[in-house]
This record gives C-alpha cells, sequence and structure tokens, in this order.
C-alpha cells in the first residue's frame, strides 16, 4: 500500500487549506489514517486521526478547532481542512495508515502505521 499526500502549498497566516490522501492497492476507506507533520529541525508530530468508521477523531491540542479530519469514501481518500492557519503550521505534511481495524486509543504515536507516503509542503507565511 503506497499512500499519496497532496494539495500543500503556500498560504498567508489566517488563511486555509485542504489536503488530501489516497492510496494505491489497499484503499484508505477500509482502515484507520492519520497525518502527521515535521517541520525543519523538528521531531516528526501527530495532527490528526480518524478510526475506520469514520465514527472517532483525535486531534492534537494544537490544531484543535483549526483542522478537521474526513473520509470521502466516494472518492476514497481522507482529507484534511486546515483553517486559521499559522506559521507554526508550516511543515511538511504526511499521511498513514494502520493495518489494524481497531487501534484501542493507539491513534496518537507514528509507530502504530504501517503504510506511509511522500508528504506535501505546507508554508504559512506572517
Amino acid at each position: 500500500v503506497q499512500l499519496q499526500a497532496s494539495g500543500g502549498g503556500l498560504v498567508q497566516a489566517g488563511g486555509s487549506l485542504r489536503l488530501s490522501c489516497a492510496a494505491s492497492g489497499r484503499t484508505v476507506s477500509t482502515y484507520p489514517v492519520a497525518w502527521f507533520r515535521q517541520a525543519p529541525g523538528k521531531e516528526r508530530e501527530f495532527v490528526t486521526a480518524i478510526s475506520w468508521s469514520g465514527s472517532n477523531t483525535y486531534y492534537a491540542s494544537s490544531v484543535k478547532g483549526r483542522f478537521t479530519i474526513s473520509r470521502d469514501n466516494a472518492k476514497t481518500t481522507v482529507n484534511l481542512q486546515m483553517t486559521s492557519l499559522k506559521p507554526e503550521d508550516t511543515a511538511v505534511y504526511s499521511c498513514a495508515g494502520s493495518g489494524r481495524t481497531y487501534l484501542n486509543g493507539r491513534y496518537y504515536s507514528p509507530m502504530t502505521y504501517d503504510y506511509w507516503g511522500r508528504g506535501t509542503q505546507v508554508t504559512v507565511s506572517s
């Protein structure tokens, strides 16, 4: 399974972007998916995740209320709507998927996820 994130770009602070995650092989509509980001010189950090059913979502405190993760099963994508963007949101955003259906709350660690793909750059200017 290969995941591909898209939709990144350059935006001014306060603006919005919508990222999408699609998969080749096993469709993203059948397993939990998360978004992580990594800024230059920093460790990769959890952003948000969604359960396989879409019933449960999880957010880092730094993005809660500004970012929304959702599934579009018709298009077999997982989307990340980012609003009120801040310069500190600048990073490479990657999506990841788990081979397990139920994660028992373990959504926040990158070790949980089996499928990764190339990320997309998000740059927020001040």
